[in-house]
């Protein structure tokens, strides 16, 4: 898949602004607070100024929607997870992306994101096991693979793969840094997609 252009379309603050009258189809990215998902979407766009990155965790408080040429939407859902957060916002969060999740008939995957650094939370393995249980096909992308050694990598993938329950080969090593993994995320939503 040769993404030409992303644009950001909009934000919406509430559920329900969702109205999934672009008709196109959606892959949503999901993953705690501090996992680099602007960072993701920055790399999948070619474009690091796209979606705003920050050094604070938690600053996607809101569904960011962005449209892939004439093909997808990604939609960027608020992070969970995020210690500094009141409850009441957690609750929020988690509310909005459930709802999301249940509302969108146009969703066709999830890309669930994990730090390669650490094993996945409990709300990463509750993620992924609710995403199952409704069939919705899930892209799991570990981020963050330039801040570990090589020689670590082997040993970090079999941690999330035995925590996740997911073969190895199930999980896409990606650096927004660098740029490793860009191309197979593309092809995994090109495969989802049938492109």
């Amino acid at each position: 898949m040769n993404i030409k252009n992303i644009r950001f379309v909009k934000s919406l603050s509430n559920i329900n602004q969702y109205n999934d009258s672009e008709k196109l189809p959606e892959i949503a990215i999901v993953g705690r607070s501090n996992v680099g998902k602007s960072s993701i979407i920055n790399m999948i766009a070619g474009n690091k100024k796209l979606a705003k990155t920050s050094a604070t965790p938690g600053r996607t408080r809101l569904i960011n929607l962005f449209q892939a040429d004439d093909e997808f939407l990604l939609v960027d859902l608020p992070g969970y997870g995020y210690a500094k957060a009141s409850t009441d916002e957690q609750n929020k969060w988690a509310a909005m992306i459930e709802e999301y999740l249940h509302t969108s008939e146009q969703l066709k995957a999830v890309i669930l994101l994990v730090d390669i650094r650490h094993a996945p939370s409990e709300k990463d393995k509750q993620m992924l096991e609710w995403l199952v249980h409704f069939n919705v096909p899930v892209i799991i992308v570990a981020t963050k693979v330039d801040k570990i050694k090589k020689s670590e990598l082997p040993k970090c993938k079999q941690i999330l793969a035995r925590d996740l329950k997911v073969g190895v080969d199930n999980i896409i090593v990606t650096s927004a840094q660098t740029g490793v993994g860009k191309n197979a995320v593309l092809s995994s939503i090109s495969q989802i997609l049938g492109k």
